[in-house]
């Protein structure tokens, strides 16, 4: 199995086999929050930069058996694949820069504001995760290599499960406010405005989205550098 196959690999495991498990919980009663938080955080980092090292090497092979098509993509996919990876993007950095209920080492504080749902977060509870499972599915319309779908398919679905993952350990912290922050939001983007549970405002957004849309623009600008393929 290649590096990519390996990184990639790990990488689910350690988010799903542990994050998501009660093996999280017995590492943290072991070493501290903070510790694992931070082990955690170390070990995704250099399993990324593997997973992208990998990724370029077995592109660069022309004969590595994960470059064989899968299916060759319509051209009239290229603009909804735009959309859904503009989006994902701008979606994601909002939700970074947007601390809330979701957000690791705000989990309690930000349940005590008097509306924790605020910004982007009345869009979807789980912004970061969104965007980066529009931008997955934008990429697996244009690309049908083994290797895309492999990597695309697996982080969209990881980020989606990932986040009900979430849901279920922050209702174990704090049941009652979980609750109230739970009701006026949803998972789904745009559930809950819909729903009348919530409003759009895109005012609290404010620079936050403006920077997530920079970086969107600033990634289709680099991508034919970085990654060797043309965004556009």
């Amino acid at each position: 199995m290649s590096g990519f196959a390996w990184a990639l690999a790990l990488f689910v495991l350690i988010h799903v086999g542990v994050s998501a498990t009660g093996l999280r919980g017995q590492l943290v009663r072991r070493i501290g929050e903070g510790p694992y938080r931070a082990l955690f955080a170390l070990v995704s980092l250099a399993l990324l930069v593997w997973l992208i090292q990998g990724y370029a090497a077995m592109r660069a092979d022309p004969f590595d058996p994960l470059n064989e098509a899968l299916w060759a993509p319509p051209s009239w996919l290229r603009w909804p694949a735009y959309v859904l990876t503009f989006l994902g993007v701008s979606l994601a950095i909002a939700g970074v820069l947007t601390p809330g209920p979701t957000y690791a080492g705000f989990e309690t504080r930000s349940l005590k504001r008097a509306e924790p749902a605020h910004g982007v977060l009345r869009i979807t509870r789980h912004p970061f995760l969104w965007g980066v499972a529009l931008w997955a599915a934008g990429h697996l319309l244009v690309n049908g290599e083994r290797s895309a779908v492999m990597l695309f398919g697996v982080l969209g679905l990881m980020v989606i499960f990932g986040a009900r993952s979430i849901d279920r350990k922050a209702r174990a912290r704090d049941a009652a406010g979980w609750s109230a922050f739970e009701e006026a939001t949803s998972n789904v983007p745009f559930m809950a405005i819909t729903q009348g549970r919530n409003r759009l405002a895109l005012g609290e957004i404010g620079w936050r989205g403006l920077a997530g849309i920079a970086a969107a623009v600033l990634l289709a600008l680099g991508h034919e550098p970085a990654i060797g393929v043309a965004a556009f």
